[in-house]
């Protein structure tokens, strides 16, 4: 998935808000509700410290204000450390933090310091937007298409599969498809097939992923995916529901997980 910018992080709470009305009116759930169910368990009150991180292209501007507001919308005490990397490691312990939160331009990790629980923002983000797919209470089948296949996309290819879903997909990477059809047995997609979707999980860096050949009318799309793979033109033309923003569900999914 491409890096976030602060651009990306502007208007976080109302990009929450609007994205949690589309979720509950789509699944009847609300996104704490489906993290509940999804991971079978109540947030409680774990302290959580996010660390700043400097490698590679150093602090993204409101990163960690953002996670910051993330972890107080779900009633957690959380702080930000004054010190960034070991520094800020060695305080968030100092401070009592239970679960610590910290990025750098490869990888962001949810880590339990209690019960040793780590999880990266790929799997958790790739869970918690396929599961939201396959929610979708007007869907007509069992049916879901997947786009993309790298760590975002596999993880929630691999959750779609343990669901029961018809899982198909389709990567221009013929390596990761097939990685994906012989370890998962997912279906590979082929648009000549005339095949058509009410439930689409998106994960993809690219713009214009989604034609209209893939979609049925009145659709839910989720995707975490910067840009969107949805042309706005088609969304409109389908009356497609979609779900995206670029941090607050995959944090919340992380939370959920390691507790």
């Amino acid at each position: 998935m491409a890096l976030l910018t602060p651009q990306d992080l502007e208007n976080l709470s109302v990009q929450l808000e609007e994205n949690d009305e589309i979720v509950r009116r789509v699944t009847g759930l609300n996104i704490k509700q489906i993290c509940e169910e999804l991971y079978g368990k109540e947030l409680g009150f774990p302290k959580i410290g996010i660390i700043p991180i400097t490698a590679g292209n150093g602090i993204i501007g409101n990163f960690t204000s953002s996670l910051l507001f993330i972890v107080q919308y779900f009633g957690l005490e959380g702080f930000i450390t004054e010190h960034p990397d070991i520094t800020g490691y060695y305080e968030a312990v100092s401070q009592g933090a239970d679960i610590i939160l910290m990025a750098d331009d490869h990888i962001f990790v949810a880590h339990n310091l209690r019960n040793e629980k780590i999880v990266s923002n790929h799997v958790a983000t790739g869970v918690i937007y396929a599961d939201i797919a396959s929610r979708f209470e007007e869907a007509n089948s069992k049916d879901i298409l997947v786009i993309g296949l790298g760590r975002v996309g596999y993880a929630g290819a691999c959750h779609l599969v343990n669901k029961g879903f018809n899982v198909y997909a389709c990567d221009p990477n013929k390596d990761f498809l097939k990685k994906a059809v012989d370890e998962l047995g997912i279906k590979p997609y082929c648009s000549d097939d005339r095949k058509k979707f009410s439930m689409v999980f998106e994960a993809t860096p690219n713009a214009d992923t989604i034609s209209e050949g893939m979609i049925e009318e009145r659709c839910l799309v989720s995707t975490p995916g910067i840009p969107c793979g949805l042309p706005p033109e088609i969304g409109s033309k389908y009356r497609v529901d979609l779900v995206m923003e670029p941090l607050v569900l995959g944090v919340a999914s992380m939370l959920y997980s390691v507790i």
